[in-house]
């Protein structure tokens, strides 16, 4: 059985936790992380030398990068619609994906840390500004791209873009700062709530 590490309310984990559900994967989860076991002892850093969650176990192949770990399991079940084959339409869901990861996240990391976790190395107004308004800036690109489609992310389909960047979105609106009222971005986001494990592992109340 596939076994996954990482504490349930970790935002990586739960799009992995997501995804599983879409696919009706069957998945052995071990809480590990901030408020559970350790991820900085040796038996974790052999499996991740970064410390961080989530990893996938599936037999001898250990996997981390939470974004790695969806397209593999999206491959491993032969799920084409959530992952394309084509050349063109997967190099569509990866931009997106790794825009969440590397432009996205890296808006958010500190007003999230200074407003929801009350961070005390968090507490200067000038970069929580910044990272308020680079939050935004970035979710109205999102809502021109959504506005384009008029469907999904990465176009009319349904695809891992939406798993990623619907987590980061949820974040977003829990977070309690001022932000743009974005149409396009709040119709696709409803659209997204009747699907499999998003009402477990997404609109749990967890930012």
């Amino acid at each position: 059985m596939l076994k996954l590490l990482g504490k349930s309310p970790s935002i990586n984990v739960r799009k992995v936790l997501w995804l599983c559900a879409e696919l009706a994967l069957e998945v052995e989860h071990e809480q590990w992380g901030s408020g559970f076991r350790p991820t900085q002892t040796p038996e974790f850093l052999a499996l991740n030398p970064n410390g961080m969650v989530p990893v996938l176990i599936d037999g001898s192949l250990v996997l981390w990068e939470s974004n790695t770990i969806c397209r593999y399991l999206a491959g491993r079940q032969g799920r084409t619609d959530l992952l394309p084959t084509t050349l063109r339409e997967r190099a569509r869901v990866e931009q997106w994906m790794d825009w969440q990861a590397t432009e996205l996240n890296s808006a958010w990391r500190y007003a999230f840390m200074a407003l929801v976790r009350q961070s005390a190395a968090h507490v200067d107004a000038a970069a929580l500004a910044h990272s308020v308004a680079e939050w935004n800036r970035l979710m109205q690109m999102l809502d021109a791209q959504l506005a384009h489609t008029g469907a999904h992310v990465a176009g009319d389909a349904f695809t891992l873009a939406d798993i990623v960047l619907g987590v980061s979105t949820h974040r977003w609106l829990m977070t309690p700062m001022p932000r743009p009222v974005l149409p396009a971005v709040q119709t696709w986001f409803e659209r997204l709530a009747p699907r499999a494990g998003f009402a477990q592992h997404v609109g749990n109340g967890i930012a």
